[in-house]
């Protein structure tokens, strides 16, 4: 086997790189994520990682996407090419219907006639871009059954980034150019009114998981999940006036 290469980022598992491809351990999602990644593969979008199936030590073996994720500082050009990204995804996954109680990592449900697969982790640290630009998303662990608004939302709180204390006309600035990129389906202030029910969505979902066990989300401990986004939960409540006066 080849030589094994530690991928650096991501607090809730780690991955290696063989080759062309990467490792990752697996979980009970599993199955309905490889089912997702190959709908997404076959239907041409393109900056996904095809499913290989397992090595001989039970880990998924996915493509490796060449670049590098992301920092905190997104630029504004990549925030908008990761949000028409993001569009054509909602686009071409809105065709796909898995049926009956599906296992996902957020737990069981079935998807609803009025919902789509959320990517529901769609942040900066998941985005690979090259010197082209923005490339590709890694790391759908999380997916699961959702609304358009829930994975545009998300981005908002981690990518503006309304989840930490910055000039509201920046953020409102940022905000306003996600909303175009994507389309304008969803205007600026329900982006900013969204994002906190998806913060506590995603504080729920870890806390749920450290509760069950699920070691990926027992490693965010290390960093203060999920209380430190419920303390930067609190926080935005109160900026939002601020920020929505200048939408």
């Amino acid at each position: 086997m080849q030589d094994e290469v530690e991928l650096p980022g991501g607090n809730v598992g780690g991955a290696v790189r063989i080759g062309d491809t990467v490792r990752r351990a697996t979980g009970p999602w599993t199955p309905a994520i490889h089912a997702l990644l190959n709908y997404l593969a076959d239907a041409g979008l393109p900056g996904v990682p095809r499913v290989h199936g397992y090595d001989e030590r039970g880990r998924e073996v996915l493509d490796y996407l060449p670049g590098t994720a992301y920092t905190p500082d997104v630029p504004d050009d990549v925030l908008a090419d990761a949000m028409r990204w993001l569009a054509r995804y909602h686009q071409v996954v809105a065709s796909y219907r898995p049926s009956g109680v599906i296992t996902w990592r957020a737990g069981q449900a079935e998807l609803a006639a009025d919902q789509i697969i959320c990517m529901h982790d769609y942040g900066y640290y998941n985005w690979i871009g090259t010197t082209d630009g923005f490339s590709g998303v890694i790391d759908w662990d999380l997916a699961g059954p959702g609304v358009p608004l829930d994975d545009i939302a998300f981005t908002a709180w981690n990518t503006a980034p309304l989840a930490i204390p910055m000039d509201p006309a920046y953020q409102a600035a940022r905000i306003r150019l996600m909303s175009e990129a994507y389309g304008g389906v969803f205007t600026p202030l329900e982006l900013l009114e969204a994002a906190p029910l998806l913060a506590q969505r995603s504080a729920r979902v870890i806390r749920e998981g450290q509760v069950a066990g699920d070691p990926g989300m027992l490693n965010l401990l290390r960093v203060g999940e999920p209380e430190r986004s419920e303390r930067r939960l609190a926080d935005l409540r109160d900026r939002i006036p601020e920020i929505a006066a200048h939408l």
